[in-house]
Parts: C-alpha cells; sequence; structure tokens
C-alpha cells in the first residue's frame, strides 16, 4: 500500500515555495510529486484518457513512473508555464505545437475536477485553472471586492485616448496606469514586464499604444503603507511594506532599490481578511494574494488578487505558515492508504 499523491505542477526554475509545500504534504502523510510543466511534452507524459463509462482518467507518467489517477487526492496548479518549441522549428509549426500542448495539458487536468479521490471525496485542485483565468481579470475582481464591501479606488478600462484624457482630468491628474492582466510570456528573468506608472499630463499626448492594448487607469490611492495579503481558503496571511521614501518605488514598491523596502508583519483586521476570503471565494479560487493600501487615515483599499501570486517573502521572512496551510487544502484530514502507482 502506498501512499495517497498530491501533485504539485510548477516549472524547472521553482524553488522555495514549491520545497516548502511538498514538505508540508508529505508531513500531512501524502507524497508529493514535482511535475515542471515547462517540460512537457518533451520530458512529461500526459494521458487525458476515458473508461468506457466516459469518466475521464487523467494519467501521469515522469521519471520512469506512471500515476494512475486513484491515486491522487489533490493537484496544485503552482505555476503553468508551457515549454519552448525545439530550436530551428518552422515559427508556425512551433506555435502550434505549444497550442496543442497547452490544450492537451489542459484537458488532462480538467479531467481531475470530476474524479473522486479512493476515499470518495473530490480531488482538491488549488486552483482550477478555467477558474484562474477567468480570475486574473482586474475589473472582475474589483466587482467582486466592491460586491464583498470593500472600497476599491475609481477605475476606467479604455483603449480611447480621448476617455483617458477625460478621466485624468476628472480625477485631478492623480492618475496611475497599469496592465488588465499579469503581463507574463516566458519565465526568463529578462521576459517584459509592465509597472504601474503614475500619468503626467504631458503623457496625455503619447497614447497612440492604446489603440493597439487597451489599458487600466486608476485614480492613485494615498499610502500610510501596503498589504499583501496570502488568502487559503478561510485562512489570511498578511504582511506590510512601506516604500513611500523611495523615489522609485514609491508607486509601485516592486521598483524600489534593494535595501529601500522591506516587509514587515501586518496585524490584519479581521473584517479585512474576512471580507478578502469571501472575494477569493466569489472568484471561484481556493488561493489569491491580494494587493490592499492602507490609507494615512487607516482606510483599506482593494487593488487586486492575483490568483497565482507570489507568497515565499512573507514565509521566509515573516514566519506565516502559507506552505502549511495550501498542504492542508491539497491533503484531506486523514488521506487514509491507496494504490498509487504502478
Amino acid at each position: 500500500m502506498k501512499r495517497p499523491i498530491v501533485l504539485c505542477l510548477t516549472h524547472t526554475r521553482d524553488h522555495y515555495t514549491i520545497d516548502r509545500v511538498m514538505q508540508e504534504v508529505a508531513a500531512r502523510g501524502a507524497e508529493p510529486i514535482r511535475v515542471d510543466v515547462d517540460t512537457y511534452p518533451a520530458r512529461v507524459g500526459l494521458d487525458a484518457g476515458f473508461a468506457p463509462d466516459g469518466a475521464p482518467r487523467p494519467t501521469l507518467t515522469t521519471d520512469g513512473r506512471t500515476v494512475a489517477p486513484e491515486a491522487v487526492v489533490g493537484v496544485w496548479c503552482r505555476k503553468l508555464w508551457a515549454a519552448k518549441p525545439p530550436e530551428g522549428l518552422d515559427p508556425q509549426m512551433a506555435a502550434a505545437c505549444v497550442r496543442e500542448a497547452i490544450s492537451a495539458r489542459d484537458l488532462w487536468l480538467a479531467g481531475f475536477e470530476s474524479r473522486l479521490t479512493a476515499a470518495g471525496a473530490p480531488v482538491a485542485i488549488v486552483n482550477r485553472p478555467i477558474a484562474e483565468q477567468m480570475a486574473e481579470n482586474k475589473g472582475r475582481q474589483l466587482a467582486a471586492a466592491r460586491a464583498c464591501g470593500l472600497a476599491t479606488p475609481p477605475t476606467l478600462v479604455s483603449n480611447r485616448p480621448e476617455a483617458v484624457r477625460a478621466f485624468w482630468y476628472a480625477q485631478g491628474g492623480d492618475v496611475v496606469a497599469k496592465m488588465l492582466t499579469p503581463y507574463s510570456i516566458s519565465m526568463s528573468a529578462d521576459s517584459p514586464f509592465v509597472y504601474t506608472s503614475r500619468i503626467a499630463e504631458a503623457d496625455l499626448e503619447a497614447l497612440g499604444g492604446l489603440r493597439q492594448s487597451p489599458m487600466v487607469f486608476q485614480r492613485r490611492v494615498p499610502k500610510a503603507c501596503e498589504l499583501r495579503v496570502i488568502v487559503v481558503g478561510d485562512r489570511a496571511f498578511a504582511g506590510k511594506i512601506d516604500a513611500r521614501g523611495s523615489a522609485r518605488g514609491e508607486t509601485d514598491w516592486r521598483r524600489a532599490s534593494v535595501g529601500e523596502v522591506s516587509w514587515q508583519p501586518a496585524a490584519l483586521d479581521d473584517d479585512l481578511a474576512r471580507r478578502l476570503c469571501a472575494v477569493v471565494e466569489r472568484l471561484g479560487l481556493i488561493y489569491g494574494a491580494a494587493d490592499v493600501i492602507i490609507t494615512p487615515d487607516g482606510e483599506p483599499v482593494f487593488l487586486e488578487v492575483n490568483p497565482s501570486g507570489e507568497w515565499g517573502m512573507i514565509e521566509a521572512q515573516l514566519g506565516a505558515p502559507i506552505a502549511a496551510a495550501l498542504a492542508r487544502a491539497l491533503v484531506p484530514d486523514e488521506p487514509g492508504s491507496v494504490e498509487t502507482v504502478r
């Protein structure tokens, strides 16, 4: 008899967070199996099969072993990167190969959504890819936050320069711009990244790029500090950062120079914690990393929630037991023993 299995889906450059969750999964009596999805289809086998009665049978083959779906009690979709096609492949063929691999991977993952474990419980999936894809849209996030009673900044999403100019003047010129969805096209360190940036009046005459890509424009929210709140089900863990002293990082703390800012413990108000957990649930997620500004008057203002946002710094620097909370979401309290690998 083997231990039940939790599949941990990530990429080859992922460290610490994946290791911590795998440690906590093992501590709960299950066997974690790391799957670097950026090595699929070259080095990982995924079979999206179906039984005679139509039931899905998503099977994994990796490192010379095959894992049957009955063995799996949880799937952690930490990061779902696509593999790069082989060099020298015709560009159209390369794009088709990547597209087919992503579709096949998603079909394989969807097979776990309707399966039961050997103990008769649904397979725990953190987060379901389709829910995460929909939840990445900041417009949906803002609507969910308002429905849960959270304050949000005045916002405009537009591709029309004239609408942006009108919004800028209506907000007294105190406006920032950001992307509508996470802008990640690869996991390489030199991949493009778009920071939140203030819009000056001179910028209003250089908005032609909106015709190629609309953006989000929001009234700038004054800050006492910023919170990163990690939600796992009904639990919330918070850290705070104060970047007001950084010339580069005041608008977006990620632009601050090394040593200018650091994460500090944050006492999270119970009501705010409940509302943020409700936002994550409303978006169909189990996990989410929420960003909140605390104004100088002490008011929390919701900015966004990243369905796959980073949390390693909150655990490593502040000791928050986030990995344990994720393992708890992935493994039943008493997983029992099942046949896992053939």
